[in-house]
């Protein structure tokens, strides 16, 4: 049935997008699952109102229980470590009925904490004086701006270069579209860079995998739903180096043969969609988008399509059902999207940072990108650090830079005690802080210690925060976040949840330490996508380095 989806989708295209017009239908009130809207909708892409309804009601946004709502409270994980959401929970109620006040999952403002989103600007590290004047206001464009450290640990910056302007940034892509791509595949080849989104799969070959497939038409897309609490290094690159995102997928469309480049940005980043939307503009105004660009015969067009709040469209194949207009569920691998991906077309799917390589590696060539780095991970690192650090904001490192420069020299050491960090999002490895001399910021150092390096935000968990509470927090981001097409992930994370809330409401229960292992192995193995698979990782991560602190919830 899906694949009869993906067909009635492709037939609107990008440019008729049907998922496009389910957030706009819910922009008035709140949600999008109505009976009269999902009827037009269903008619509108030939399918029936249980496939639309499916759809709408999964989306934070778009469902039924978000409508009315007008401010929202971020959720994530930097955010409830800070301890700042119940304090900032009153202070809107002063100015918010209950029901009028929604949750959100993380805005990307993990440097200072006390998070939230009005009227589609995100705001943070306020005081209920400076939240009257917000509320009373609404022309204080100035409270809602981000402000962090950004500084590179590079002796040339890279990913956080100054933009030099339109024409000197693009540039070399005039000689590059006189080239075979050949001589490009041997670069990236050269490069050895590999994907930023967490897996780290070689650039290079998923690129000529989705050269080499047959067919027409074929689609660049941008993951720029960045979801991972903790890290806001793809928000940084989208609002302060737009065109070092935008000039990665220009390259792999011309790579591969492919027309059309789509950047989902998810809805908790109002600001990146705005300001890629006219970075998009600027391109089209100066030439380097559209027919026959540089004279070189090649065609190409960049779209943003926003988000409605949904973690697993991070996944990249419910990422693709989400743009067709389906309900965001994980799709079984193979085939993989470089041979069916959206509209089950060939597609190059990469993550923000990972186009953000792409120029570095066509000015100083392969070889030279790879001397960044380790032998197997090359190249520049962005790390994001939450408001626990002296100094927060984003810092870049080469690959194989020890784990402890970031963490004090770079980022200038903790505020308050921390006994451990996690890195790489609510899948990502959990570290006791013993282990941080002993890492490296690259995917071997991190997974042969039992970690995961992931996107690289770190969260910091301060040593009053209970460690039970923190897995029972994992659990319940997994249930919550969860696209329900496995039982592994659906299941297993709410017993879970259910085992270690029991624990710590009744002093009397104690979890049975055989149980959650199997639970936690059967997630792990089983699952289908890294949501499920992955949340075991930091789960036994802290069972087994923080034993005494959890030993008065399980049993001996």
């Amino acid at each position: 049935m899906s694949k009869n989806l993906s067909a009635l989708s492709f037939r609107k295209g990008t440019e008729q997008n049907h998922f496009e017009r389910m957030v706009e239908a819910a922009e008035s009130t709140g949600t999008a699952a109505d009976q009269k809207t999902v009827r037009a909708m269903s008619e509108e892409l030939l399918v029936g109102d249980a496939i639309t309804l499916g759809a709408v009601s999964f989306y934070d946004f778009l469902k039924k229980e978000n409508e009315g709502k007008k401010v929202f409270i971020c959720n994530g994980t930097a955010c409830l470590c800070a301890r700042s959401q119940d304090d900032l929970q009153k202070d809107l109620g002063e100015h918010f009925k209950e029901e009028e006040i929604g949750h959100i999952c993380c805005l990307g403002r993990c440097h200072e904490a006390g998070a939230f989103q009005h009227n589609d600007r995100n705001y943070s590290g306020k005081s209920t004086d400076e939240l009257k004047l917000i509320f009373t206001d609404e022309a204080q464009d100035d409270a809602a701006l981000d402000k962090y450290h950004v500084e590179s640990a590079l002796e040339t910056p890279i990913l956080t270069a100054d933009f030099p302007g339109i024409d000197e940034y693009y540039s070399p892509l005039k000689e590059w579209f006189q080239k075979d791509r050949e001589d490009l595949l041997k670069t990236l080849k050269a490069s050895k860079l590999r994907g930023r989104g967490g897996a780290g799969f070689p650039l290079s070959f998923k690129w000529d995998s989705c050269r080499g497939a047959e067919g027409d038409v074929k689609y660049i897309v941008c993951n720029a739903d960045e979801g991972d609490p903790g890290a806001y290094i793809d928000k940084y690159l989208m609002e302060e180096q737009a065109h070092s995102v935008l000039f990665g997928m220009i390259v792999a469309g011309w790579f591969a043969g492919a027309q059309t480049g789509v950047l989902y940005i998810r809805a908790e980043y109002p600001d990146s969609i705005r300001i890629i939307n006219a970075a998009i503009a600027d391109l089209k105004e100066a030439g380097i988008l559209g027919e026959d660009i540089f004279d070189s015969g090649f065609n190409f067009d960049l779209k943003t399509i926003k988000g409605a709040g949904a973690y697993i469209c991070g996944e990249e194949t419910a990422l693709l059902a989400s743009i067709e207009g389906q309900r965001p569920e994980v799709r079984v691998r193979p085939p993989f999207p470089t041979i069916e991906g959206l509209f089950r077309k060939p597609t190059i799917l990469n993550n923000v940072e990972t186009f953000a390589n792409l120029r570095a590696i066509l000015t100083m060539g392969g070889e030279a990108f790879a001397k960044i780095g380790t032998e197997k991970s090359s190249g520049p690192k962005l790390v994001s650090i939450d408001s626990h650090f002296n100094r927060p904001g984003i810092y870049e490192v080469a690959m194989g830079t020890p784990l402890s420069v970031v963490i004090n020299d770079l980022g200038g050491g903790f505020k308050v005690p921390i006994k451990a960090i996690q890195v790489g999002g609510p899948l990502g490895g959990l570290l006791p802080i013993s282990k941080i001399e002993e890492l490296t910021v690259d995917f071997e150092s991190f997974s042969e210690a039992g970690f995961l390096l992931g996107h690289a935000g770190v969260v910091s968990i301060p040593e009053s925060f209970p460690m039970i509470e923190y897995i029972e927090h994992l659990f319940q981001f997994t249930a919550d976040e969860s696209c329900g097409k496995c039982f592994p992930c659906r299941l297993g994370s709410v017993r879970g949840q259910e085992l270690i809330a029991k624990a710590r409401e009744d002093a009397s229960y104690q979890v049975d330490p055989e149980l959650i292992q199997d639970l936690l192995d059967t997630m792990e193995q089983t699952s289908l996508c890294a949501l499920g698979g992955g949340v075991p990782l930091p789960i036994k991560n802290a069972l087994q380095y923080f034993a005494e602190e959890l030993r008065p919830y399980f049993k001996n």
